[in-house]
């Protein structure tokens, strides 16, 4: 199978299985989603999303965050990993947003790089997001995925993950794509127990391929 094939056949099971898939963090305000990405480094979306039920209750605009004290953060959001770094991150995106962007979410990597918290793969997911821009955001997931379906080798970077689904995939289905990596990563190509005996893309996992030689 050439690379061509690989990737129709990737893409025709991810629209089979995935029809739908979406960004599963809740949020009804641009910089809630910005918020809720920080918050799920190294968290799950469900609980970011039990967390951000009360928080954004708590905290409505972005001055109630600017304006909050960071103990009464911490203790807002301790119930996840990291809390601590993340209240520093949240009240530093507060007060540029209001400050340094006029209460808004800024459209360009550069400017959302230089809030606390905000990395390559935040912004990306965020500029994506909420801008539809053309962006690849590789999270656990795809990068996991990525290395097993044979697209990126297994020493590869998530900078380099990125860049190569950049080169193998048309940028007109980047965020459907992305949307669809991680849930395919979440749901069935799981780190622990993969659901490898229904899957149609076993005869390209690179795992799969490996196992069978190895016997």
């Amino acid at each position: 199978m050439n690379k061509k094939e690989k990737v129709e056949l990737i893409k025709s099971y991810f629209d089979e299985i995935l029809p739908n898939a979406t960004c599963e963090l809740n949020y009804s305000k641009d910089f809630e989603l910005l918020i809720a990405v920080v918050l799920s480094a190294q968290t799950t979306d469900k609980k970011v999303n039990e967390l951000t039920t009360k928080l954004f209750k708590k905290y409505p605009t972005i001055d109630d965050y600017d304006n909050a004290s960071l103990i009464d953060i911490e203790n807002d959001i301790k119930c996840i990993g990291l809390y601590k770094n993340k209240a520093v991150a949240l009240k530093d995106i507060a007060h540029k947003l209001k400050y340094n962007f006029n209460y808004k979410v800024p459209c360009n990597k550069e400017d959302l790089l230089t809030m606390k918290g905000v990395g390559n793969k935040v912004a990306n997911v965020v500029l994506i997001e909420l801008f539809d821009q053309e962006e690849f955001p590789v999270d656990t997931h795809v990068f996991r995925c990525a290395k097993r379906l044979g697209l990126a080798s297994k020493n590869d970077s998530i900078n380099k993950v990125e860049e190569k689904l950049r080169k193998t995939f048309d940028k007109k289905y980047y965020k459907k794509l992305h949307h669809q990596f991680i849930h395919f990563g979440r749901y069935f190509c799981k780190a622990i127990n993969p659901s490898c005996k229904s899957c149609k893309l076993k005869e390209i996992c690179v795992d799969n391929i490996k196992n069978r030689f190895d016997q």
